[in-house]
């Protein structure tokens, strides 16, 4: 029997991924605190079509807002490790990564009574040591890279990547990815931000964002019997009116093409449970 998987996850970041890049004036910080006005907006959504979401965070906001955190909590959603800060841990040393390893989930702990199960690296980035320490830590998957669309993987381990020789990969391990991709995350769609030395333009017609983030559901379903959709949204990005009016359009139009939506722990036992990949 057919099914197919969705995941609607959301990095609640706030202002934090605006002060990793040193935009600490007071409108980014502002920009990034829309994300406090629309929690309560996608928790109400989340609650009508009865879906049980993933929000990843990052320590430092659970230390921030605790009841903006405990109220994802309360609405029985899963919360993931998003690292303490904002910063991606490939600037960072194997230590600086794993005290953030650490402290986040400190956080986590404090507000969830268990440690993160999933792991997403801000800005999507994995250093050599990643998949090391997520194993190390308990982690059970990870959701930063891009090797499928469909079809999670196990993580490998020790990748020799090298310019002019022929690249070595490393051993699989137990940790599972859960593949995502920047055509299906809101932020570069509709986020305008100017820096000294880039543009991003952002600001797409949400209607045809929606439209193509449906054709990858139905792609899905015309090519695999089974599999996992995963869509990133941050709640400043996606809380905007004709934003969330997309959302449940998508919703609605998934649930009709018959939709199974699953927090990203549950779609990544249902795979392990599979046997599938090893």
């Amino acid at each position: 029997m057919s099914r197919h998987i969705v995941c609607l996850t959301f990095d609640f970041d706030v202002m934090t991924g605006f002060i990793a890049r040193g935009m600490t004036t007071p409108t980014p910080i502002s920009r990034g605190e829309f994300g406090l006005v629309a929690i309560p907006r996608i928790l109400g959504l989340l609650r009508r079509y009865e879906i049980r979401a993933t929000f990843f965070v990052p320590g430092v906001v659970i230390d921030m807002y605790p009841a903006a955190c405990e109220q994802i909590i309360a609405a029985g959603h899963e919360i993931g490790h998003h690292g303490y800060t904002h910063v991606p841990p490939a600037s960072l040393s194997r230590e600086r990564e794993e005290d953030g390893l650490v402290r986040g989930n400190e956080s986590i702990q404090r507000v969830c009574g268990k440690p993160a199960r999933g792991y997403r690296s801000p800005s999507w980035d994995l250093s050599p040591h990643t998949v090391e320490l997520l194993l190390q830590h308990g982690f059970v998957y990870e959701s930063s890279m891009m090797g499928d669309d469909y079809t999670p993987y196990y993580a490998r381990q020790g990748d020799q990547i090298r310019l002019e020789e022929a690249c070595v990969w490393g051993a699989s391990t137990p940790l599972i990815e859960m593949p995502i991709s920047w055509s299906l995350d809101d932020y570069p769609h509709f986020e305008f931000v100017r820096t000294q030395s880039t543009v991003l333009p952002g600001l797409m017609n949400a209607h045809s964002v929606l439209q193509n983030w449906v054709d990858d559901f139905v792609y899905m379903q015309q090519i695999l019997d089974w599999g996992v959709l995963t869509y990133t949204m941050h709640p400043y990005v996606i809380g905007r009116g004709h934003r969330m009016i997309m959302l449940e359009r998508l919703i609605e139009r998934l649930r009709e093409g018959g939709a199974v939506f699953l927090s990203m722990e549950e779609a990544a036992g249902e795979f392990a449970e599979r046997g599938e990949g090893r």
